[in-house]
């Protein structure tokens, strides 16, 4: 294989936000300069949320103007507002993640406006962020399925992206918010998505709730995707979905990509190792399969 792929570390935000511990800002800091290190190219650093709905998160400026920033690392944030916006730019982002679910169900519980509102509120955002040189990147949560009203069409998800670009969002993010996809499911909207936008830099944002994580990425890089959102360690997970675990893991995805001869920035090892500081952070195993059992090439004494 000789394609490259994008590892895009979203631990600090999706997986910090519903751990039960706070996590000091400074070593929200030493965790975000160690990913910087292993050489992933983009780190979603935190989100500019409201600290009574994210308590974990309530140092996101904090935490933003500490970084260590690398030339050819994008530090991008998740906002939910136009206020949010306001503190992003403050901060230097490089880019603004704006989050709406493709399930009026979903959305509404996860910001008590239906979808339409929600980019109602993206236009202030677009208008605010105008002339700053932050770009957008649109999500689009439950893409694959709700765990609320099941079946997503693909012809939703279109409608949305559109939505997003005519925002002027550069880029856009596909989420499996609560683990439902299946790999066939995601090679056809993968397809159908670049069909329609051959150029469109879309990344794939998967949880590994029913084990098929891994297995969608293989199927979203047969479709033609190259990026792909995963939490150090395994952690995260949607708060308003019952029975969510962790996104896929970082170091388990770069493992698996590594020995199929996949090319990649980052650094295995450092990754390993940042994996098990994570561990003393948070003060507990993270889901992670390779940090337990070691890479494939570690062999035992007899």
């Amino acid at each position: 294989m000789e394609e490259r792929i994008d590892i895009q570390e979203v631990v600090t935000r999706d997986g910090l936000q519903i751990e039960n511990q706070f996590v000091s800002t400074d070593q929200k800091i030493d965790l975000i300069n160690k990913l910087t290190a292993s050489g992933v190219n983009k780190i979603e650093t935190t989100s500019f949320v409201s600290p009574k709905a994210v308590p974990n998160l309530r140092d996101a400026s904090d935490v933003m103007l500490g970084v260590n920033r690398h030339p050819d690392v994008t530090y991008t944030a998740l906002i939910p507002n136009v206020y949010g916006a306001k503190r992003a730019v403050a901060c230097d982002v490089d880019e603004v993640n704006l989050v709406v679910s493709v399930s009026q169900t979903h959305n509404w519980k996860n910001v008590r406006k239906n979808v339409y509102e929600s980019f109602s509120e993206f236009e202030d955002i677009s208008g605010m962020l105008a002339g700053t040189g932050v770009a957008i990147n649109g999500s689009l949560a439950t893409s694959f399925g709700c765990p609320f009203e099941g079946k997503i069409e693909d012809e939703e998800v279109l409608t949305l992206i559109d939505r997003y670009l005519e925002l002027g969002a550069l880029g856009i993010t596909l989420a499996d918010t609560t683990g439902m996809a299946t790999p066939i499911q995601v090679y056809r909207l993968c397809s159908k998505v670049l069909d329609n936008w051959p150029k469109l830099p879309l990344t794939l944002h998967f949880h590994n709730t029913r084990g098929m994580g891994l297995a969608n990425v293989m199927e979203a890089i047969r479709a033609g995707v190259y990026r792909f959102d995963a939490s150090l360690g395994g952690l995260g997970g949607c708060p308003f979905a019952p029975g969510a675990t962790g996104n896929i893991c970082t170091e388990d995805l770069v493992h698996m990509l590594e020995f199929m001869n996949y090319q990649m920035s980052v650094d295995l090892d450092q990754l390993i190792a940042t994996s098990k500081y994570l561990e003393t952070i948070v003060g507990h195993e993270v889901p992670g399969q390779v940090i337990k059992a070691g890479k494939i090439t570690d062999l035992h004494a007899v």
